[in-house]
């Protein structure tokens, strides 16, 4: 298996917006995507920007405290939209949510390392990070395992 890591700099919400909506059109319906980053580095506004290109008209706001949240789409699949950020480990998200979720639509987890060690090797990670000097400057890596 190969590495494939992108690299992106987003200056605004709505770059990052925009990366995440062009993003999103490469997902296939059993992806599981883990986003991590610091509190506030952006992860929730991503979530946001694959939302709108599956034409979800929900205000999208991280589940802290339900877990997860579940968009149906038009064609009746789902995104899967999770925040462990609470949880211990994996597994208290097994015994909490369970890993059935991972095979019925796209997952989006939000502090996803935490239950790394029950993801998929077709797991696909976005780190962000907060830039030091300008507060709306976002870097942000993609990385996923191709076969």
């Amino acid at each position: 298996m190969e590495t494939i890591n992108e690299e992106y700099i987003c200056k605004s919400e709505t770059e990052t917006k925009k990366l995440a909506y062009n993003f999103a059109k490469r997902l296939n319906k059993d992806d599981i995507v883990v986003l991590n980053g610091e509190l506030g580095a952006g992860k929730t506004i991503f979530v946001q920007g694959i939302a709108a290109y599956f034409n979800i008209e929900n205000q999208i706001s991280s589940p802290t405290f339900t877990i997860v949240n579940e968009y149906t789409l038009n064609d009746g699949s789902s995104i899967y939209h999770f925040d462990v950020y609470r949880l211990e480990d994996s597994n208290e998200f097994i015994s909490k949510v369970g890993t059935e979720y991972f095979d019925q639509g796209i997952s989006i987890i939000e502090w996803g390392d935490i239950i790394k060690d029950i993801l998929p090797k077709r797991t696909i990670y976005v780190n962000i990070e907060k830039d030091n000097l300008d507060f709306n400057t976002r870097k942000i890596v993609i990385k996923r395992e191709v076969v």
